[in-house]
């Protein structure tokens, strides 16, 4: 609020909200918002149209990164890595033939809701592991899919036939708790869901109750709500759920991308060039 007025760009690398207020301190003469990040439901969309004020993200640099942490969690989650480090620093390992037995990436079908370049990276990366099946679904099928070998499937077969799966899709209107009580109560008592989109794609309450009950095997999230997620939410009172603090794109090569992309996506905007990665508004 204090460095804002008089800029010509503001390069966003928070996801807090941009408010009114912050647009109304910087003044008629902003130009140009460039987010560092792939979505952009923290953006003010409306205003920034109504103002003529230009928005770009950072699109694909991020997508190798965040498919790294997607199969980090499936791997955290499948394996109970929370109840097993919890082992760890207590010292007291069940140690049996049969004790803590986790569930494997070979062999199982998993669903990813929205291929687009973090869903498409994920299963790239997923190739090794010998999984069974790719499902995906979104509002049209894609020839990228052909491509994976994965199957476009309406979403309620997606969450009925998956072992695992990825929510990879931005948060909006539509997609605004499209993980709750009605749709995991489509899933398999196996199932695992993993979420490196946004929090607010799952209903938290209804993902609890779904994780205490056993009415689905265990979750992986990169991203809750809020964020930080408070030490003492009941979330974390659960072993069969793996939290990482939103680290998706937190490598140096790609926090570097990101922000060189922010930069010049800035310049061309201020230079009059076109943008590179623009968002429509």
């Amino acid at each position: 609020m204090n460095l804002i007025p008089g800029s010509s760009a503001l390069v966003w690398v928070s996801h807090h909200p941009i408010t009114t207020e912050l647009l109304d301190k910087a003044g008629p003469q902003l130009k140009i918002v460039a987010t560092a990040s792939a979505g952009y439901n923290h953006c003010n969309l409306k205003e920034l149209k109504s103002r003529g004020i230009q928005l770009t993200n950072t699109p694909n640099v991020l997508s190798p990164a965040v498919a790294e942490i997607a199969i980090t969690l499936m791997l955290g989650a499948a394996r109970r890595f929370t109840e097993n480090l919890a082992q760890v620093r207590s010292g007291e390992w069940e140690i049996g033939f049969d004790k803590v037995l986790g569930q494997d990436i070979r062999g199982s079908t998993v669903g990813i809701i929205g291929l687009g370049g973090i869903g498409q990276a994920t299963v790239k990366r997923l190739a090794g592991f010998e999984v069974a099946k790719f499902l995906y679904t979104g509002h049209r099928e894609k020839p990228e899919g052909k491509a994976l070998n994965a199957e476009f499937v309406p979403l309620d077969t997606l969450l009925s036939q998956s072992d695992f799966i990825v929510l990879a899709v931005p948060l909006n209107d539509e997609t605004k708790h499209m993980i709750n009580k009605t749709t995991i109560a489509k899933m398999k008592k196996n199932a695992i869901v993993i979420n490196i989109g946004r929090g607010e794609l799952i209903d938290q309450e209804a993902l609890y109750d779904a994780l205490k009950n056993k009415d689905i095997y265990a979750a992986g999230l990169d991203v809750t709500t809020p964020e930080p997620l408070p030490k003492d939410h009941k979330l974390l009172t659960l072993l069969n759920v793996f939290v990482l603090p939103h680290i998706g794109s937190a490598t140096v090569r790609t926090r570097t991308e990101m922000g060189e992309l922010a930069a010049n996506n800035v310049v061309n905007a201020l230079t009059g060039k076109p943008l590179i990665t623009p968002v429509t508004l």
